[in-house]
């Protein structure tokens, strides 16, 4: 990435065509994060719309980097979770997924609930601590991020 390139950030409330090119990458390493989150969009059984939630876009220069959301846990109902983080093999090690990662908690920020995650891979269990999750022995759970003070 050229050093004038910007990262944006927002959020979407709909999924929009350029998320094919995610799934494309996503399917090429064998991670299956981008179907379930179609296949889950399409159903209905998950849209990031409940108290708490967003899924959020990233975009390098205009070009789609990566994804990632939060939703209520699906294990505590007192704990949000961190859901669907994919950012595409051309765009890591930029800051993209931290930048997601970072708007996604400040959108949590103002529910004080603990946020869990599942990191998939040893990129990811190296990449959430970095944001301050710690490991955790909890049912289909890596790492918690306890409430911000």
């Amino acid at each position: 990435m050229p050093k004038h390139s910007t990262i944006e950030v927002g959020r979407i409330k709909g999924l929009p065509e350029a998320v094919d090119v995610l799934l494309k990458d996503a399917d090429a390493e064998g991670f299956d994060t981008m179907s379930v989150l179609r296949d889950e969009w399409s159903a209905g059984s998950n849209r990031f719309e409940r108290p708490g939630e967003v899924l959020m876009l990233a975009k390098v220069d205009g070009t789609v980097a990566g994804i990632g959301g939060i939703t209520q846990d699906f294990v505590e109902a007192d704990h949000l979770r961190m859901r669907r983080f994919y950012v595409r093999p051309a765009f890591r090690r930029l800051g993209v997924g931290s930048q997601i990662a970072l708007h996604v908690l400040e959108h949590a920020r103002p529910f004080n609930r603990p946020i869990v995650l599942h990191a998939d891979g040893p990129d990811a269990e190296v990449f959430w601590p970095t944001l301050g999750f710690v490991p955790i022995d909890r049912i289909h759970t890596t790492h918690v991020f306890r409430p911000f003070g």
